[in-house]
C-alpha cells in the first residue's frame, strides 16, 4: 500500500475519538510509541531553533560567502542554532539562543567567532558526515522547490542524523522522503534508512485562510517504514500544523490508526483489529460515510 493522502470528515474524526474510548485495559500501544514521540520533540525543537534563527542570523551578518552552514541543538533548557565558516578547520561565526518560547526578540544573537564546543564539533562531524552521503549516493532524492535538511541529535552514546524534506513554497506541507543515519561512538556509519518511500505534498488553505480550522489529513505506512507515526512525521505536523490549522492527522499502518492531536500534541494509537470490529458492526456500517482513498 502506498503513501496516500486523504480528508478527513466530522463523523470519521467522532469515530475515532469513540474508538480510543475502547482501547484502555488492553495492550497499550499509545504508551509503546511514546519514545517515538519524546524523540520527536527534540527534533522539534532543533527544527524550531533553525527556522528562527537563520532569519535572525543572516538579518545581522554581513559576509555571507564567508557562511559554511548551521546546524541546532539543545542545550540544558535553550535550543541553539549556530553557523560556522567555509574553512578548512571551520569556527563558529554566529549563535543565536532561544527560550522555549522561540521568540525572535528575547533570543540572544552573538556574532563573536570562536571555536566550535566539544559538543558542537561531534554533531558537526556527523552532519558532515550525512551530507557527504546526501552528496554521493543516489539513494537520497531530491525534488524541484525542496531541500533536504539535517538535524543531527545525539542522546548519550546514540549518534544519529535525521534528513527531512523541506519546501521552498508557502502554503505547503512536505511528508516523506526522509532519511535517518545511524552512527557508531566512533562516526562508522551503521544504518542508512529511507523512512518514507515517496513523498506526500500537503496543501493547506481556502477554509484555513479564512480562519476555519480543517480536520486534518491521513497518510498510509508501508511495513518497511513502521507500524507506527515517525518522529520526522511528527516534528512536521508540529512545525506546520498552526499555519495550517490542522485538528489532526493520522497514520495508518497494517496493525495501527495513529492519531496525532494537532491542539494538544498528543498521539493516540488505536488497534486496527478494534477499528475492524467497529466497522463489522451492521448499525454502524450503515451509518458510516467513506472517505475514500
Amino acid at each position: 500500500m502506498h503513501n496516500t493522502l486523504i480528508t478527513i470528515n466530522k463523523a470519521f474524526t467522532f469515530l475515532l475519538t469513540l474508538l480510543s474510548l475502547t482501547v484502555f485495559g488492553q495492550n497499550n500501544p499509545t504508551k509503546e510509541a511514546q519514545p517515538i514521540v519524546a524523540e520527536d520533540k527534540l527534533l522539534y525543537k532543533s527544527e524550531m531553533a533553525s527556522w528562527y534563527g537563520t532569519d535572525l542570523f543572516l538579518e545581522n551578518y554581513k559576509d555571507k560567502e564567508n557562511i559554511g552552514g548551521y546546524f541546532s541543538y539543545l542545550d540544558n533548557e535553550y535550543a541553539k542554532c549556530i553557523f560556522f565558516s567555509k574553512a578548512d578547520k571551520p569556527k563558529v561565526i554566529g549563535a543565536i539562543s532561544f527560550d522555549s518560547t522561540y521568540n525572535t526578540n528575547t533570543a540572544d544573537v552573538s556574532l563573536t567567532e570562536r571555536e566550535f564546543t566539544k559538543a558542537e564539533n561531534e554533531l558537526y562531524e556527523i552532519r558532515q558526515l550525512a551530507l557527504t552521503e546526501i552528496k554521493t549516493d543516489t539513494f537520497f532524492k531530491t525534488y524541484k522547490n525542496t531541500n533536504l535538511n539535517l538535524i543531527p541529535l545525539i542522546t548519550g552514546k546514540d549518534k544519529k542524523v535525521y534528513i527531512l524534506t523541506g519546501t521552498q513554497n508557502s502554503g505547503v506541507v512536505i511528508f516523506g522522503n526522509d532519511y535517518l543515519l545511524t552512527f557508531d561512538e566512533n562516526n562508522k556509519l551503521l544504518i542508512k534508512k529511507q523512512l518514507h518511500k515517496n513523498i506526500i505534498p500537503v496543501n493547506y488553505g481556502g477554509k484555513e485562510n479564512k480562519g476555519e480550522p480543517a480536520f486534518g489529513a491521513v497518510h498510509n505506512h508501508l511495513p518497511e517504514t513502521g507500524e507506527f507515526i515517525s518522529a520526522t512525521d511528527i516534528c512536521t505536523l508540529m512545525l506546520y500544523e498552526k499555519y495550517a490549522k490542522w485538528e489532526q492527522h493520522m497514520v495508518i499502518s497494517e496493525k495501527y490508526m495513529n492519531i496525532w492531536n494537532c491542539k494538544t500534541d498528543q498521539l493516540t494509537v488505536i488497534p486496527r483489529d478494534v477499528v475492524d470490529k467497529k466497522n463489522k458492526d451492521p448499525k454502524k456500517r450503515n451509518k458510516k460515510k467513506s472517505t475514500g482513498n
